[in-house]
Parts: structure tokens; sequence; C-alpha cells
């Protein structure tokens, strides 16, 4: 695919995601969150090249101060992956994103190990993920899944789910298929410490 039809799918991407989106013009100019991707194309294309793993960090964290987004250079982005209002968004080195995938101010695709082995999420395509959510560790988020705001999220999910909670529980996104009660009293138990 050439530059620019990748751009343009980029802006349809934003105008499909976000309703406030008024146009590809102003969101080429005033979405940060498609600004922080076309930097991290360009620093993920140099991490390839160990001689330029430097420079690439460098930038990437010259767009983590223009955007208030931090991604690695390392990790593995899908297309059409947009990031609506951005700020506080950090994606680590081992992160892989699949396509269509939507997120969140303040969402973290973390590590739980300092190890250098595969430590941050795996996300499947179509996964949208709310604000302040956290995924973190070499988990698997299954295609087509939700995670709600502020999640926390340390377990695989299959696909199809919806993850809520600290830490995070699935239930399957199709009601039908949902086996347990709409209301299990366990997450509602309240306890009260004089």
């Amino acid at each position: 695919m050439g530059f620019f039809a990748r751009l343009k799918e980029d802006l349809d991407a934003a105008r499909s995601h976000d309703p406030a989106a008024r146009g590809s013009f102003e969101n080429f100019f005033a979405y940060s969150g498609l600004h922080a991707i076309w930097i991290h194309r360009l620093t993920h294309r140099m991490w390839q090249n160990p001689s330029l793993r430097f420079p690439a960090r460098l930038l990437s964290q010259l767009g983590r101060s223009w955007t208030g987004i931090e991604i690695h250079p390392g990790a593995t982005i899908g297309r059409r992956f947009f990031i609506d209002h951005g700020m506080g968004v950090v994606i680590g080195e081992t992160a892989e994103i699949g396509e269509d995938v939507m997120i969140y101010h303040g969402v973290t695709l973390g590590g739980r190990s300092l190890a250098r082995i595969k430590r941050h999420p795996t996300i499947g395509d179509r996964v949208t993920i709310g604000a302040g959510a956290k995924i973190l560790g070499p988990i698997t988020i299954g295609r087509d899944s939700a995670v709600g705001a502020n999640a926390v999220v340390v377990k695989d999910a299959p696909p199809e789910s919806i993850l809520t909670g600290v830490p995070a529980k699935w239930r399957h996104r199709d009601a039908q298929r949902e086996t347990k009660p709409a209301v299990d009293p366990a997450e509602y138990e309240i306890e009260y410490h004089l």
C-alpha cells in the first residue's frame, strides 16, 4: 500500500471512529493520535535496523513530548489503528496490536516482567479499549473484544469478550451465550472495615 493510500486510510479511520471528527483536513493537523501513529511508523521502520535504534528512540520520545502518547518503536501495530484523545497512552516494546483497534486516552499496554522476553500484551483485531484501562503482561485479548474504562486486565480473554473490573473479569459479548446470571452478588459484595 502506497504512502498516500495509507494516509487516506488513517484519516478515514479517524472519521469512522470519532463522531466529533469534522473532516480530514482538520484531522490531519489536529489529531494527536494520528500524529503518534505516523511517528511510530517511521520509528518502527528505523527500529528494524539495529544501527538506527538510538535515533528511533529519540524520535519516539520527541513524539511523546509532542503528542502525549508514548509508543515504543519496537511495538507492532496493525492498520487503521486509532487513538482517540490520546494523552497518557503508553504502548510497550513487545506489544502487538491487530487491525481496526481503537483505544482511548490513558490506556497502558504494559509489562509485568523485567526480563528481555515478550512481556507486553497482544491485542486482537477490532478490539476497543476504554479510557484508563491497563492491560499488563504477555496476555492475549481475543478479536472483537471490548475492555471497559479503568479495567485492569492481567489474564487472557477469548474472542468477543467484554472485560471489566479490577482485576478484570471477562464475559461473552453476546448475552445469549452468557451463562452466568446478569447480576453476580459476589461482584457487588462490599466489605466494611471499622
